[in-house]
């Protein structure tokens, strides 16, 4: 992935920390500050990888002309400042640091409810006016208090965590969360609208999507506890800001705290701006120098990784294999894209349904990176940029079905992969890896083998007949033309045969042509791999 000098572009702030990282590795960084789409989209051409936080939009316009890009990175956790869909289908890893900024987001949402409860704001501002206004500004306690945490990632069960200390009762929201998992936690998993029926404290930390967007409105206010506290420190957009001002003035809310606006900054006329049960910040909450460093140094560590190593960490359009799984399937990667190239040139193209069965130790593992790989196979020669990132996408979009299968059993194997096609006709290839690594292809159709699936590969379709590989060999000779190998497979004696040779070097169609001449030969092709 190194073969030239990778260059980066930064446009929002980011630490030192990192941008040493970036240049230790021998990459070449470029500072801009915030750039618009139409600033960004006269530059981007010539960058291997941009990193942005919240300001700098990635737009589809951005990625078009990102000719060169490999890597979007997001100093942060949200993402909606990036066209996900277009990053995926232009094949381009789309990577965030979700670790590097948790603790001082959930510390700024405890801040802000402890700061909300206890009216320190408003007393402050009172008491430095001169007034000593103790009684207009008593609070509650939030022991034995329940605080309902919609979305529980790493910084929803990190305030659950520090809420717990405090005596909280958790109830938790999430749809794609482990339930036994996070229960374990103590976190009671309850569905939306118990959250809000049940809950005197409601914070959010879930990402801004069209699913999500005003989550929070006025049917979820009517839900809601009288003199609930609402606290958004995760992303603008999620609450109706309308309608939480509405709620908070009928008091059915007793408070807010905000630090993050669906505009930003808010327009002055926001209506949560002017309501005194409304504490505000300025998208704090991963303002923190610790926090900074720590996303600064971990997206430009990923990065690094991903361009020297090929391993990529918390992209959110690629799967990540932890490294067990990635060290029992690694050697499986190759294969399975050389399958891939053996059946497309074997099969002619033209694809309609694949296949994938997996069989033996391998099916106890994610697949996810070995399935993409055979994707890529298949259709590398018709995509110049189709990658781990993209290859399911264009599989799906040029219209063929996937279908996968699991075996505990490989037979003889410890493993094996069988991927079959289908256009007019139906043709599959099994492998595996052999002692020290070996890559062989052990069955084509119902044919068992034992072939290389390196360089060029004769495949013929014959009857099992005497004088095959008398013909073929004759001709191949006169080109000059040596046979590295060979691998003959039969259904039965004087049957249905296939003759599978290892060529050093490739022939015309001319020389195929002379070979499918024999009478017992019913079909030749030339494979390169």
């Amino acid at each position: 992935m190194m073969d030239k000098k990778i260059k980066i572009l930064i446009t929002d702030s980011f630490e030192k920390e990192g941008i040493d990282i970036l240049k230790n590795a021998g990459f070449e960084v470029k500072e801009t500050g915030k750039l618009s789409p139409e600033e960004l989209c006269e530059i981007i051409g010539e960058y291997d990888a941009v990193i942005v936080r919240s300001a700098t939009k990635i737009t589809r316009e951005v990625i078009q002309k990102g000719k060169n890009l490999k890597i979007i990175g997001r100093a942060g956790v949200g993402l909606d400042n990036i066209d996900i869909e277009a990053s995926t289908h232009a094949g381009i890893i789309v990577m965030n640091a979700p670790e590097g900024n948790t603790l001082s987001v959930a510390e700024h949402t405890i801040g802000m409810l402890l700061a909300l409860v206890r009216n320190i704001p408003a007393a402050n501002h009172s008491l430095k006016n001169g007034q000593w206004e103790k009684k207009k500004f008593m609070g509650s306690e939030v022991y034995n208090k329940t605080l309902g945490i919609i979305g529980l990632g790493r910084i929803g069960r990190c305030v659950a965590k520090i809420a717990r200390s405090f005596g909280m009762k958790i109830l938790g929201y999430d749809p794609y969360i482990d339930k036994d998992a996070i229960e374990e936690s103590g976190i009671t998993i309850v569905n939306f609208p118990g959250l809000l029926k049940q809950s005197d404290f409601i914070t959010l930390h879930i990402p801004l999507n069209d699913s999500t967007y005003h989550l929070i409105g006025e049917k979820e206010f009517e839900l809601m506890k009288e003199g609930v506290y609402v606290i958004n420190c995760s992303r603008g957009g999620i609450i109706d800001e309308e309608a939480l001002a509405k709620y908070i003035q009928k008091g059915k809310v007793k408070g807010a705290a905000i630090d993050v606006f669906e505009k930003e900054p808010p327009d002055p006329d926001n209506p949560l701006l002017k309501l005194e049960q409304v504490i505000v910040t300025p998208h704090l909450g991963a303002s923190t120098k610790e926090a900074q460093i720590n996303v600064a140094q971990q997206l430009a560590s990923q990065i690094v990784q991903a361009f020297t190593t090929q391993e990529v960490h918390n992209a959110v359009n690629l799967p990540s294999l932890d490294k067990t799984s990635m060290d029992k399937i690694r050697g499986y990667l190759s294969l399975g894209q050389k399958l891939g190239m053996f059946l497309k040139q074997l099969s002619g193209g033209n694809l309609k349904q694949v296949c994938i069965t997996y069989s033996g130790e391998i099916t106890n593992y994610d697949l996810s990176l070995l399935r993409a790989n055979i994707i890529i196979g298949l259709l590398k020669d018709e995509f110049d940029r189709i990658n781990l990132v993209n290859a399911g996408l264009i599989l799906k979009e040029r219209g063929i079905t996937l279908s996968e299968e699991r075996e505990e059993s490989g037979g003889e194997f410890t493993n094996l992969i069988t991927v079959s096609v289908k256009n007019t006709n139906k043709v599959s290839a099994s492998g595996t890896i052999i002692k020290k690594g070996e890559e062989r292809i052990v069955k084509i159709d119902d044919f068992s083998v034992d072939a290389s699936p390196e360089g060029y590969l004769l495949i013929c379709y014959n009857e099992d007949k005497p004088g095959i590989m008398g013909h073929i060999g004759t001709i191949l000779g006169k080109k000059g033309v040596n046979i590295a190998s060979m691998t003959l497979g039969r259904d039965r004696k004087g049957g249905k045969a296939i003759t599978v040779l290892n060529l050093d070097q490739g022939i015309d169609k001319e020389v195929l042509k002379k070979i499918e001449e024999f009478p017992a030969i019913h079909s030749v092709r030339l494979v390169r791999i």
